[in-house]
């Protein structure tokens, strides 16, 4: 299979959810579920449910637990004391609300299973045959349980997901950090490493942290936003990367 990246790509950063596991949509359906309660709780001029594609894609999507919370009620004028992240789940702080999300997300995955696109599967296993290094870089604590579930643990160098960010201090996703220490961790210059997201914010991620190729993987039709957010190639199957053309001029 042809990559279709830059001669100078030495490693492959892949998101988890909406690149590798198609769990997207089970975290959106989750936070709907929780936001909406939390709303519907909440009262006030009238009930605006959290909308599973608008509000998902700009504020929550590849955010850590508690910054999406946070992002999302901004949005809304509203503020949440943060709490403890021991708190347990429930509606009165930025991480019990998290934890409960969690809790629905982790009971849709036990009752649902978690698929894998068989396209970053077949990309994956091409890049490495082809001698390329590859982490995973995710805000999901879950990582490891859901690749594991999907047996492909075994296809990652490296791994830097929640419970690694939290242990290093990384920020999460629109910062770069998470990538960045995924480069270090492969040995790599960010220059010599491709981003693959299918997140705004990890599109903003790929393009503070300098990285030499940033990919979004289009699975919900928002390839103009993607671009917007400093993708340099949008695809909707990495089957497909090889031969799209740069859309972002490089300085």
């Amino acid at each position: 299979m042809a990559l279709g990246l830059p001669a100078v790509i030495r490693a492959c950063l892949f998101d988890l959810d909406g690149v590798i596991t198609d769990t997207a949509s089970v975290h959106a359906a989750a936070w709907k579920e929780a936001f909406d309660a939390f709303l519907q709780q909440r009262g006030g001029d009238g009930f605006h449910p959290f909308t599973a594609d608008t509000d998902y894609r700009e504020f929550v999507d590849g955010r850590p637990r508690a910054d999406g919370v946070r992002c999302f009620l901004s949005s809304r004028g509203i503020e949440l004391p943060d709490g403890s992240p021991d708190d347990p789940p429930g509606l009165d702080t930025v991480h019990g609300l998290g934890r409960w999300k969690n809790g629905l997300f982790e009971a849709r995955i036990r009752s649902q299973g978690a698929e894998v696109y068989r396209d970053t599967m077949a990309y994956l296993m091409a890049a490495r045959d082809q001698g390329l290094l590859t982490a995973v870089v995710t805000s999901s604590a879950n990582c490891r349980e859901i690749l594991r579930a999907a047996r492909a643990e075994t296809l990652f160098d490296a791994w830097i997901d929640g419970v690694v960010a939290a242990s290093r201090d990384l920020r999460g996703k629109p910062h770069p950090d998470t990538f960045l220490a995924a480069a270090r961790d492969l040995g790599q210059h960010p220059a010599q490493c491709a981003v693959f997201e299918d997140a705004q914010a990890g599109m903003d991620a790929g393009r503070s942290g300098h990285f030499g190729w940033v990919v979004g993987v289009d699975r919900t039709g928002q390839a103009d936003a993607l671009y917007a957010h400093g993708a340099d190639a949008v695809v909707k199957d990495l089957r497909d990367l090889a031969g799209t053309p740069d859309r972002r001029p490089r300085p």
